[in-house]
């Protein structure tokens, strides 16, 4: 569609309209004109929102959607027209559907699912055959057909030697290893991060050296063998110091942290309530401020949603029990604008096109419209009306937001919240 988006303020800290207050021109899917009061010749619709902000369009991470396999739990469908809504112009899938996205069949079909949305899908190939950590999945194949990435979601490859051939295969055609790191021998039956909280709840504990064992092992193999390692929803301090020491060595790694590690603690299991129960698990408020402080220093590069529909038969119920995960597109941007500054919020939620080698597109005529927008000063609290996904394991329910992603503009195609 032809649109003139009246008034809005651009973010986009490196570009050369950063907090100016313009009109935007889109003509065939492309930039032609930005500027102030911008003439209508053509009658173009047009576009007005308060407060209405805009900046190079979002993308998460990790976001798991369901199809195919778990349609009750998410459709793809659905799933991209809530990314959309939520302020996203592309999400990078799991491959945590049945079955799991490890040949290129798998990654033909979910892409041709997501064909024809506004927000654009990324297919995350398995990194070992159905996730089982024993062979290696069909990796090259994977990377012609489209997948962006390799591993294998909230499960650690425990066979450091396949983790050490993962890395040097990929090197052949510049892939790139994700790596979830948690020492399934230390974490045992844990459900809770181990410490005051689950002593008290008498629920077993997951120490933080699961997770920091696992980095330092998979740290050492990067080192050795090269390439680029990706580590997903890190959520210690010592996680964020292992991570900052090896790239002053130099070693080609990145990480993201969760909006809901970056905002919750394990204080909030005191209910017992299972929105609340998540892989890494919620750690304490030490932990917390170090994760603040690695987005801040730039240790930490991207925030994720790590987006995780699961359905009620599976999540309400006993703790020890239910899965992991909680959906957090639509409550993402507004629970980071309590935390964050807002340039450091684009940033992180734009660069891990970097990451994942999706191109960027400048903000400036001529280059392709891909928006994010957005308001910046409506506080309000998130609740069940806010939920847009199919499953409704929001573990934000009931807490304050301030801003509100609008939409996007992507794909030729204007897509409004509301």
């Amino acid at each position: 569609m032809n649109l003139i988006i009246r008034k809005a303020t651009i973010i986009d800290p490196k570009g050369p309209y950063h907090n100016q207050t313009v009109d935007v021109k889109i003509t065939g899917g492309i930039i032609e004109e930005i500027g102030v009061s911008l003439l209508n010749i053509e009658n173009h619709e047009e576009f007005h929102h308060d407060n209405l902000h805009l900046s190079q369009g979002w993308f998460d991470t990790s976001v798991s959607l369901g199809e195919p396999g778990f349609e009750d739990r998410e459709t793809i469908a659905n799933g991209l027209l809530v990314a959309a809504k939520s302020g996203f112009t592309g999400i990078a899938l799991q491959p945590n559907s049945y079955p799991i996205i490890d040949n290129q069949s798998q990654v033909h079909f979910v892409k041709q699912k997501a064909s024809g949305s506004a927000t654009e899908l990324y297919p995350i190939g398995a990194l070992t055959k159905g996730s089982e950590g024993k062979d290696l999945a069909e990796l090259y194949d994977m990377k012609n057909a489209g997948a962006i990435a390799f591993g294998d979601y909230n499960r650690n490859l425990n066979n450091a030697n396949l983790m050490k051939i993962g890395l040097q295969y990929v090197q052949d055609f510049d892939g790139l290893v994700i790596a979830f790191s948690q020492d399934d021998t230390i974490k045992g039956n844990g459900v809770a991060n181990e410490g005051i909280v689950s002593t008290q709840l008498g629920l077993k504990g997951i120490p933080n050296l699961a997770e920091e064992l696992i980095i330092t092992r998979n740290l050492a193999l990067l080192e050795y063998t090269g390439g680029k390692l990706h580590i997903p929803t890190v959520s210690t301090a010592k996680s964020v110091a292992l991570i900052k020491e090896a790239k002053k060595k130099g070693l080609n790694v990145t990480c993201s942290v969760s909006v809901h590690h970056l905002t919750l603690t394990d204080e909030t299991l005191r209910g017992f309530d299972t929105r609340y129960k998540v892989a890494p698990p919620l750690r304490n408020e030490t932990d917390r401020q170090a994760l603040i402080a690695g987005v801040l220093d730039d240790t930490i590069d991207c925030i994720t949603s790590d987006h995780n529909p699961i359905d009620i038969e599976n999540k309400k119920m006993e703790f020890d029990l239910a899965k992991n995960g909680t959906i957090g597109l639509e409550s993402a941007f507004g629970a980071l604008m309590n935390i964050l500054p807002l340039d450091k919020i684009i940033e992180k939620l734009t660069s891990g096109k970097s990451i994942f080698n999706i191109e960027k597109q400048e903000f400036k005529e001529k280059n392709k419209a891909s928006f994010s927008l957005f308001t910046i000063e409506e506080k309000w609290n998130f609740s069940k009306e806010n939920i847009l996904s199919k499953s409704k394991n929001s573990a934000f329910l009931g807490q304050p937001m301030k801003g509100k992603a609008i939409g996007i503009y992507n794909q030729g195609k204007l897509v409004i919240n509301g």
